[in-house]
């Protein structure tokens, strides 16, 4: 692929400008003192509202610097002073953005009184201090192909106030050493969200050495997912007043006095808590049995709630008087990058209109840089359905008591009376051996996924602490549902046809008059009657994902102290 060179794209913006050309520079178009008679010519304010009026066709597109506006009306006002030299000069600020820069090459070191360089949403990999104008104060490199910034800290801008180094893929710890005022003495804003920072520790000993660093960004990093975020950064550097774009207030950095002093405080893990609420809109699974039913199997239905989330520990119920429904093997499910993913199943609860799980799963995670891209990607949420057939075990009790639910015995009750049925007292010991229930075996259960929806939750990355979602899976059919929908349709068509057939006989009867009519209103009415269609509501859960931070350094070590001894006792799982 062939470079795109910074001087390049800059010599195609200036040249846009039209410098030399109507209704700027010199030409035939200028009234002057030595202008002709009759030749068409045009007043300087003229000239300019037709650089600056917005329907004029030479109104050209200037946001990429604040300067070349003004340099076209010096175009059309004072035309002689346009040398080549005072051009470049002129400008102080450059905004080059997403035009595919690639090189920033020595041709930027024309622009000797520049202060001002954006250069966001390019595809620059590397950053040549020696091409940087020493006069730099503002230096935006955000959202670019960086992966390194030893280039960058050989020879950097003395003078330079802010950097912004966003959404690169930076982190390592030459990344770290890189930012110290041995190298930026007189950086005073300094961006280094959404990229791959780790170990906080490092860097936040790193920033403490700028002595003149006022406002910090650090959103979108690994590290600020852990618990101790923003605490321990705000306790470390005193001399900050703006974090993540928000004033740090005296009663913040009062709450958080102390971090920084905590030896065994640790900063390389996140906890995140996890809850799963109320589910409404299961259709009744048995609304379309009927009563002639056989007795046997009985069908019973449940439903519970799994997702999957990033883990390298056991998570640890909050409830701990409650039954554990953590599937240990599930663990073992790892993802592209090589993280442990758990598989977590709620409880199961039979039908109700509205099904309370009131699950609740705290995950504590190590790998911080695998959280960070989990919580980008979301998780599936899946509503879990399961059948189970009991049947009576076999004894010879219920062998005799099968006969009497059979077909041929049901349709002998109508012509003689069973019996069974007589009422002797010889036969009142068996009706109640009949009669009592059946020890039932259960087959294995039969398990279907109802639905899944996707969950984003790339908020936690940035801002938010906590992820309120109202999952909406539409609406879904049970099995019990489909099943009954050929049998609904199959009972319409045979009533249609018991109903004609009355109708023709009626007919007959009164000697044919309105045989059409009164079998064709008929008909309709029971196509009325029986195609009302219900509404099914969608099924909706609650669910809540929730970082852990803590609020004040006596709140972290309250928490931190069972969380050591629980470490002292238990093995953790990291990769």
């Amino acid at each position: 692929m062939s470079s795109n060179t910074l001087s390049a794209v800059l010599e195609k913006q200036i040249h846009r400008l039209g410098l030399n050309d109507f209704p700027c520079g010199y030409g035939s178009w200028r009234k002057t003192k030595d202008s002709t008679e009759g030749a068409e010519t045009e007043e300087t304010d003229a000239l300019l509202d037709l650089l600056s009026c917005p329907h004029s066709p030479w109104m050209y597109d200037e946001s990429w610097s604040p300067q070349a506006p003004a340099l076209r009306q010096l175009a059309v006002l004072t035309p002689e002073r346009l040398r080549t030299d005072f051009i470049y000069n002129y400008f102080t600020t450059l905004r080059i953005m997403d035009k595919g820069v690639s090189v920033i090459d020595n041709g930027l070191l024309k622009f000797s009184k520049l202060k001002e360089l954006v250069l966001s949403a390019n595809s620059i990999s590397e950053i040549p201090a020696e091409n940087l104008p020493s006069t730099l104060k503002i230096l935006e490199l955000r959202a670019n192909w960086l992966s390194a910034l030893n280039s960058l800290t050989s020879h950097p801008p003395p003078r330079l106030h802010y950097l912004g180094l966003g959404s690169n893929s930076l982190g390592s710890h030459d990344d770290v050493s890189n930012l110290t005022g041995r190298h930026w003495p007189q950086l005073v804003c300094l961006d280094l969200s959404d990229c791959e920072f780790q170990d906080q520790q490092a860097l936040l000993n790193a920033l403490s050495t700028l002595p003149c660093l006022r406002t910090l960004v650090l959103e979108g990093n690994p590290f600020t997912l852990a618990s101790c975020y923003p605490g321990f950064t705000v306790d470390s550097l005193p001399q900050l007043s703006c974090l993540d774009a928000s004033w740090i207030s005296p009663e913040e950095r009062h709450c958080y006095r102390g971090f920084a002093r905590m030896s065994d405080l640790t900063v390389d893990w996140a906890s995140a808590t996890v809850s799963v609420g109320r589910m409404r809109g299961i259709p009744d699974p048995l609304m379309s049995v009927h009563e002639t039913s056989p007795d046997f199997p009985v069908v019973t239905y449940s439903y519970f709630i799994t997702y999957e989330f990033l883990s390298h520990q056991i998570p640890v119920k909050l409830k701990v008087d409650s039954e554990p429904n953590f599937d240990a093997a599930a663990a073992a499910n790892v993802t592209e990058d090589g993280s442990s993913v758990s598989i977590h199943s709620t409880s199961k609860l039979t039908w109700s209109d509205c099904m309370d799980f009131g699950d609740t799963q705290t995950y504590t995670v190590s790998d911080l840089g695998g959280f960070k891209r989990f919580l980008n990607q979301g998780l599936y949420l899946r509503i879990e359905e399961e059948k189970v057939l009991s049947w009576p075990a076999v004894s010879e009790d219920i062998t005799m008591a099968k006969p009497s639910r059979t077909v041929k015995d049901k349709k002998g009750v109508k012509g003689k009376e069973s019996p069974i049925k007589s009422g002797s007292t010889k036969d009142k010991p068996k009706d109640k051996k009949k009669k009592s229930v059946p020890e039932l075996v259960q087959d294995n259960p039969i398990r279907r996924i109802l639905g899944s929806v996707h969950v984003p939750l790339q908020n936690l990355v940035k801002r938010s602490q906590k992820v309120n979602v109202l999952c909406d899976f539409g609406a879904l059919h049970t099995e019990t549902e489909v099943e009954a929908t050929p049998t609904l349709e199959k009972d319409l068509r045979k009533k249609v046809k018991e109903d004609k057939k009355k109708e023709d006989k009626e007919s007959k009867r009164r000697g044919g008059s309105g045989k059409g009519k009164g079998s064709k209103e008929g008909k309709m009415d029971v196509l009325t009657d029986n195609s009302v269609s219900v509404q099914l509501e969608p099924v909706t859960v609650e669910l809540s994902v929730e970082l852990e931070k803590w609020q004040s350094a006596s709140e972290a070590r309250q928490l931190l102290l069972p969380h050591q001894n629980s470490k002292s006792k238990q093995p953790v799982i990291t990769s």
